[in-house]
Formats: C-alpha cells, structure tokens, sequence
C-alpha cells in the first residue's frame, strides 16, 4: 500500500514547518513560509535538518518501507515500534529505506511506529509503503512537550543514529515530546529564534549556549549576558512560569583558558551564563535555572572528544543520560 508523504494521517513529530510539494515532503525545524527573517544561509541550511524529527502513525503492518530523494551525505532513519527500537537504515547515497517483518514476533494488531529521521543531512519523503491492506491511523503524541536549543552539540551529528543523540536519549527515557533545535554553527540567540520558541508550545524549555559564540567572536563582554538575558525574558512573554534550563559548554581542552578574538575563554563564559540566570532569578523569575555544561560532560571524559570539541556517539549518549537523570528530575517539575 502506498502512501503519500503529505497524507494526514501522517504525523511530523518535532517539526516548525512541513513543506509540501507534489514530489516530496520536507520537514523544517524553522518556518520554511519565513526564512527570510532567519539569515544566514547556513543557519536556513541546519534548520532543513531533521534533527529529534520523528513520523509517526499507527498501523498493523509488517512493512515500513520509503522513497526519498537521494542526499550524498546524510546520516539513518531509525524504526520504533511501541517504543523499542526494531532497526536502523543508512540513507547516505540511497534513494529509499526498508524494514520488513515488523509482526512477524507477534500478533496483527495495531502498533505506534515512529521514524527517527536523520540529524544530519536533509531529508526529502516522496511516500512510504505498508502492507497490502494495512490500517493507517494518525498518531499525536500527548507527552509533556520539551524544546530545546542549542549548537552542533545539540544537533549531534556523530551520534550512533537519529534516536541516539542527546536531547532524544534524554526525552525517549523522560518519556518527552521533542523539538531539538540544535543548529550546527549557529546557535548565537538570535532574536527571531526566541520568537520562534515564544510562540511553540511547551512544558519544558532548555538552551545550552555559548560554544559557537565563542568560536565566532560574535558576542563579547558587553553583549552576551544582555543577550542571554533578552533572550529568556522574549520566550518568558507567551511562557511565564515553564521550568527553563540554561546550560553553558561542555569541557572543550584547548578552549578552557585560551581566550579567543573578543577575550572570552570558556570558563568565562560558564561565568556569564550563570551571571545572566542569576539576574533573572533576582527580579523574580524563579522556575529559570542554571546548569554547568561540566555536569553532561567534563574534564574526567575528554576521551569521548575525538576532535577536542564533539562527543562520539558514547559522548552523545552520556550526555543523554546525564540530561535525564541529573537535569530533568530535578529542574523539569510542576
């Protein structure tokens, strides 16, 4: 049975924006009708990445299979069904994806399934095909909703597959609706970002800033508590009293203590940070709260960072299960 990608009984999970065409469907992590208001090219780029998206349905079928437009370099999609991982297909190079025997342990019923898209590299679905005769009903999660922000480190390109990164490790054992949006190289508080996260609904919100602004020089002394600051106040106007987690870097080595082009180090930065939540709590808002980036990943696992930067994929995991146990238990409540 073959499946358009636009029918509505398919649910895009953790997406902005779906863009539709009469060849194929594309998820957005920005709204694709707006990106003009989102330079630059780069960031527009990161956001048509399906980083934490997921498909979803409900069905009995015993085959999930899709066509999609065929990218050079990109990275799995990953099958659930009722919440345990049945497999994984690379979709570097390939222009379709095939999981077959999904019933084959158990009775025809129907099943949640849930298609973890790649993080990285773009993702363009032209339909999907089920059994011959198979039921197909739409599916929308009711979890609590978490929306995070953040970098490369969030969008978790070296991740083992699209449901191993970070924030989906994290929300998969919360039990969390996701919307990751981690955009590689430029996650630097833009305004119409805080806008974007001010208008989508949430339960819980968390933000990890601070490496790639460091990298780029983009913010300095003057200009990062302030934007730290106007940041969480513009999500605060439509989500007064949600818990929001503000974490700084993880350990990077070589970016501990040597200052970059505007004299921040890292460990300043953490400063920053903690300064700018801080301010908030001090006029009132006191469901904000600070995390050091140490406490995901520190000095103790520079070996989980091949490039002194970027965890692995036990790097990414760690951090998940860290996020899960030591950050949501305590700061994602009420």
């Amino acid at each position: 049975m073959d499946v358009r990608a636009d029918d509505a009984r398919l649910a895009w999970q953790g997406v902005i924006s779906v863009e539709h065409t009469p060849q194929w469907s594309r998820p957005w992590r920005l709204p694709h009708d707006e990106l003009a208001l989102f330079p630059p090219d780069v960031l527009q780029d990161r956001a048509a990445m399906a980083a934490g998206v997921r498909l979803t349905f409900r069905s009995d079928t015993a085959l999930v299979a899709g066509r999609v437009v065929t990218q050079a370099e990109t990275t799995a999609v990953d099958l659930y069904v009722d919440g345990e991982l049945q497999g994984s297909a690379p979709l570097s190079g390939v222009d379709q994806f095939r999981f077959d025997g999904i019933q084959a342990h158990g009775p025809k019923q129907e099943r949640l399934i849930e298609l973890w898209l790649p993080q990285f590299g773009h993702f363009q679905l032209r339909s999907l095909e089920l059994s011959d005769g198979a039921t197909l009903e739409r599916h929308d999660a009711s979890a609590p909703r978490w929306v995070t922000y953040g970098s490369s480190i969030t969008h978790c390109r070296a991740a083992a597959s699209p449901s191993q990164t970070w924030p989906a490790v994290a929300a998969r054992r919360r039990g969390y609706h996701l919307t990751c949006l981690g955009y590689g190289g430029q996650c630097h508080l833009d305004p119409m970002v805080a806008r974007m996260i001010r208008d989508l609904p949430a339960d819980f919100l968390s933000m990890k800033v601070g490496i790639n602004i460091y990298g780029s020089g983009s913010l300095n002394a003057r200009t990062f508590q302030p934007a730290i600051i106007g940041f969480v106040q513009t999500v605060r106007e439509k989500h007064p009293d949600t818990p929001y987690v503000v974490l700084s870097p993880i350990y990077s080595p070589p970016r501990e203590e040597r200052k970059n082009q505007v004299d921040f180090t890292l460990a300043d930065m953490r400063e920053e940070v903690a300064s700018a939540v801080e301010a908030l709590r001090s006029m009132g808002d006191r469901n904000v709260h600070y995390v050091s980036g140490l406490e995901l990943l520190n000095a103790e696992e520079a070996g989980l960072l091949p490039d002194q930067l970027h965890p692995n994929a036990e790097g990414y995991r760690l951090m998940g299960e860290r996020f899960a146990g030591k950050v949501a238990e305590q700061y994602f409540v009420g």
